[in-house]
């Protein structure tokens, strides 16, 4: 009788974007669907705490269509950003919540900030961005989410 030896294959590589579900026999991709980010300047609160380290969700199509029922997006378009990252951020620093009003009083440059991270996870699907080096022209990528120095 012969015996064989079993093979032990390495893991899998995966995606940025994508995670192994570990308690599936088959071994998918899962989509991710929360994206980690670092405001540039942070939300200051009504107690003068600073939030920056936040999480953005996927957008479904009722987050899109909601805000053109509400009121204050039909008497001004531009107010559809507001009620949409209101939708989308599911946790920034220690905030019970995110509302419109959060979302309003944040600075203009945080403000712009979510609206490309919204963009990239939506319409690209990542939080990664193309860059070159000005000084010796290197191409690479970046994570535009945020985090420390040095995380990827």
């Amino acid at each position: 009788m012969r015996r064989t030896v079993p093979v032990t294959l390495g893991e899998p590589e995966v995606d940025d974007d994508l995670e192994v579900m570990s308690s599936s026999p088959s071994r998918r991709p899962q989509l991710r669907t929360e994206f980690d980010f670092q405001l540039p300047r942070g939300y200051l609160d009504g107690d003068g705490a600073l939030h920056r380290s936040g999480t953005m969700r996927l957008a479904t199509a009722r987050d899109e269509l909601l805000p053109l029922y509400d009121a204050r997006v039909q008497e001004n378009p531009a107010y559809t950003t507001v009620v949409l990252l209101s939708r989308v951020i599911t946790s920034l620093g220690t905030l019970p919540g995110i509302t419109s009003s959060v979302v309003e009083n944040m600075f203009a440059s945080d403000v712009a900030f979510l609206q490309d991270l919204y963009r990239r996870i939506n319409a690209e699907g990542h939080t990664r961005a193309a860059v070159v080096c000005p000084s010796c022209e290197h191409r690479f990528e970046v994570d535009i989410s945020g985090g420390r120095l040095g995380e990827s």
